[in-house]
């Protein structure tokens, strides 16, 4: 770095890095920090460098063909110079001063193409792009990065494909608009023909809601992350929700008597097996058992547990992670699999393969079970049995409806409930 002193001011003095001679035709860059102490003057030069190096990147990205890009490098462009970007009928309401420091900050660098480019950022006359909706979800996918960290790949296959169903109903009823061009006509003809389904062919208003609200958050994600400032016409959409179907759970003389009658679950796989015996006495979502890696199994402890930990995979909520003791049949489930289940760790299949099961084989209590009704029962058991609301909280998974205190059951309490309602 370079700081040479003209008078009592030092300036700042480079050579314009090769990358950026088309946008910029001086051969040595040449600033005035504005200072007489040398000691200040090597703290700004640094960052009077870095803020150079920004606006050029910014003036080479403002000649890209791409519209989004050019509408970035503009907003980029003016915060290197100090200025938020606004629109040119915002610029023009501005007070006369601010009006013409914006004017001041466009270099005269002896290039029009390269004055265009850093007009258009002072003065707000780059165009807002126009993204289609098909577009808008590409960049989405870089834009909800923190929203799937940690998921697994199955995880990541469920969610990514949860929103290019959202995007392919729109795009089937409506078309591929630019969302600058989506209004509320659009939507409300897209309601309806969500309304004609639910009518029709016996869905829900909860999915109905769920794939709007998917659509919803994809557009608004791009708008708001991309700085689009568009006002998106996206408000009451959504249909009432009747009662949500609720999973039957199993009653304990079908558990004893169907599901754990000798020989009831051979032809199932192994595997799938184990997690449905660990299942019957843990009461953990299937996911969260299939999703167990080595280190999460305790077998040697004191009292044989397993911990739910968001590790390789992303857990449901912050209170689903947690310890549960081992014991009955679950316990029997894991000594066989003490590696976990490494079949089913990144595997959509596994609710499909047991319930498939389950149905051919008569286990099933009536045609609206399903093997995630052991959870129920699990809960019901303990319900029966007086455990305490925090207890049954913590075990389950669930969020307490009140402050959780203290550090709650210990390992060796929640084994012994566990073993007065284990099979």
């Amino acid at each position: 770095m370079s700081i040479i002193r003209r008078g009592k001011t030092y300036y700042i003095k480079r050579r314009v890095p090769v990358r950026y001679e088309r946008v910029e035709e001086r051969p040595w860059y040449v600033a005035s920090l504005k200072t007489d102490s040398f000691r200040e003057a090597e703290a700004k030069a640094a960052v009077v460098w870095e803020n150079c190096i920004q606006g050029w990147e910014a003036r080479l990205s403002g000649r890209s063909d791409d519209a989004l890009a050019r509408f970035e490098a503009a907003r980029d462009l003016a915060q290197t110079r100090g200025f938020a970007y606004l629109p040119a009928t915002q610029v023009a309401r501005r007070p006369l001063s601010e009006l013409l420091d914006r004017v001041e900050a466009i270099p005269d660098a002896g290039d029009p193409r390269a004055m265009r480019v850093d007009a258009s950022a002072m003065l707000g006359l780059a165009k807002t792009p126009q993204l289609s909706i098909s577009k808008a979800l590409e960049i989405y996918w870089g834009l909800a990065e923190e929203r799937v960290h940690g998921k697994d790949p199955n995880q990541m296959r469920i969610w990514r494909n949860q929103r290019k169903r959202a995007v392919a109903n729109f795009l089937e009823v409506i078309g591929d608009l630019a969302i600058d061009q989506i209004n509320r006509d659009n939507m409300l003809d897209y309601r309806q023909w969500w309304w004609e389904r639910i009518r029709d062919e016996g869905l829900t208003a909860n999915s109905a809601n769920k794939d709007i609200s998917t659509l919803v958050s994809i557009l608004r994600t791009v708008n708001e992350m991309k700085r689009l400032k568009l006002d998106l016409p996206f408000e009451r959409l959504a249909f009432a929700e009747g009662e949500q179907n609720t999973r039957l759970p199993f009653s304990d003389e079908w558990i004893l008597d169907h599901i754990l009658r000798k020989g009831a679950l051979n032809g199932m796989n192994d595997q799938a097996r184990g997690i449905l015996l660990v299942m019957i006495n843990t009461g953990c979502r299937p996911a969260e058992i299939a999703g167990l890696l080595p280190q999460h199994i305790h077998l040697d402890h004191d009292v044989p547990h397993i911990s739910i930990e968001p590790e390789g995979r992303q857990l449901k909520t912050p209170h689903s992670r947690r310890k549960l003791p081992l014991v009955g049949v679950s316990l029997k489930g894991l000594k066989e699999h003490p590696e976990g289940f490494p079949r089913y760790r990144a595997n959509g299949s596994l609710s499909a393969t047991i319930n498939k099961f389950m149905r051919e084989n008569g286990l099933m209590q009536s045609d609206e079970h399903s093997m995630y009704g052991l959870r129920h029962s699990f809960e019901d058991r303990l319900l029966a049995a007086g455990v305490d609301e925090r207890i049954r909280a913590d075990l389950m998974g669930h969020k307490l409806k009140r402050e959780r205190y203290g550090a709650g059951a210990s390992l060796e309490m929640s084994a012994g409930i566990l073993q007065s309602v284990a099979f």
